[in-house]
């Protein structure tokens, strides 16, 4: 568990990167608006696992799943989100299971290598 609250806050950095990757181009944020941002997503985060980890203890399960997250968000009321997080997350998955095949087929491509020794 966090040792200090701050260990609890979402880093800096990529709520950054984040907010100017959706702001339109030429629009600035102030500082203190994007720790408001961070603070403010930093809660919402923690209260979507609470709500997640109610659903895994009730179900008697320790392992926390993406689908528990997405039950937790409907639980809180924010429908509107189940189907774009659904998205997202099938996107996610294709593309660990794509990074996996990518490294197989390396790993296969260098076992198919024959060694020649010269004579």
């Amino acid at each position: 568990m966090a040792e200090k609250l701050e260990d609890l806050n979402l880093p800096m950095t990529v709520v950054t990167r984040i907010v100017k990757e959706s702001l339109p181009e030429g629009v600035a944020i102030s500082k203190e608006a994007r720790t408001g941002l961070a603070k403010a997503a930093s809660v919402f985060v923690l209260y979507v696992t609470s709500a997640a980890t109610n659903i895994v203890k009730n179900n008697k399960r320790k392992a926390l799943t993406g689908q528990d997250v997405l039950e937790a968000m409907k639980d809180i009321e924010f429908d509107r989100f189940v189907e774009p997080l659904t998205e997202a997350l099938e996107h996610y998955k294709q593309a660990v299971a794509a990074r996996k095949s990518g490294a197989g087929k390396k790993k296969e491509d260098v076992e198919d290598v024959e060694m020649v020794e010269d004579e």
